[in-house]
């Protein structure tokens, strides 16, 4: 089971949107349970319409088709000479 403080997980399995909200929390923040698992096929259905953090983006890149896709941004904001 998936706990969501800020929403009715009830109301969010009903819809399609909802169901692509809890993937992405789950995917983002982690599973809740520890048996709880993130289905491959969920992942690669709604893979265009996730909105995930740039590091599980990649990182799933990397896992499901071996490549990234997504651009890379540095994180350097500043270098010391």
């Amino acid at each position: 089971m998936v706990l969501m403080w800020d929403y009715d997980i009830n109301k969010l399995k009903k819809t399609e949107r909802g169901r692509i909200l809890i993937l992405e929390r789950l995917i983002n923040y982690g599973p809740t349970e520890k048996r709880e698992k993130i289905k491959l096929s969920l992942v690669k259905k709604y893979w265009s319409q996730l909105d995930l953090y740039e590091p599980q983006r990649h990182m799933l890149e990397l896992l499901i088709w071996g490549k990234c896709f997504s651009s890379h941004k540095s994180r350097n904001t500043f270098s010391i000479k």
